[in-house]
């Protein structure tokens, strides 16, 4: 837990919604394509990661604790290709695994900067 987070409940209830919504956009038969060009869901899926990654390293600022984190997303990224290859529907790519493992690099070291600070601030700004 992240040391001077009033409302840690609320911040790690609204990453295990983003958590959800990745999931349900990494199994859906027909997931949206907001964006159209060669190779653009490795941009997609490098972003959703470095999302939840930066997310989580906000709300577990310890080091043991962002280990774990990052385990975890790696993880999911890993496994959520092989449930996409069992679907039927869906295609298993180790680009992807990539992309989601170079994701949660990204986050985790973005949450190592100043911006790593942001829910502090939003709380800090809220009182």
């Amino acid at each position: 837990m992240a040391r001077g987070l009033k409302h840690h409940r609320l911040w790690a209830g609204a990453g295990w919604l983003l958590v959800a919504l990745v999931v349900y956009l990494s199994l859906v038969p027909h997931p949206p394509e907001p964006l159209s060009f060669e190779h653009v869901d490795k941009l997609e899926h490098t972003f959703a990661y470095a999302m939840l990654s930066f997310w989580f390293c906000q709300s577990y600022s310890l080091a043991k604790s962002r280990i774990v984190v990052i385990a975890a997303l790696v993880s999911m990224g890993i496994g959520l290709e092989f449930v996409q290859d069992w679907s039927g529907y869906r295609m298993f790519d180790v680009l992807d695994m990539l992309a989601n493992s170079l994701g949660v690099l990204i986050g985790w070291l973005l949450a190592m900067t100043p911006l790593g600070h942001a829910f502090t601030y939003i709380e800090r700004r809220l009182r």
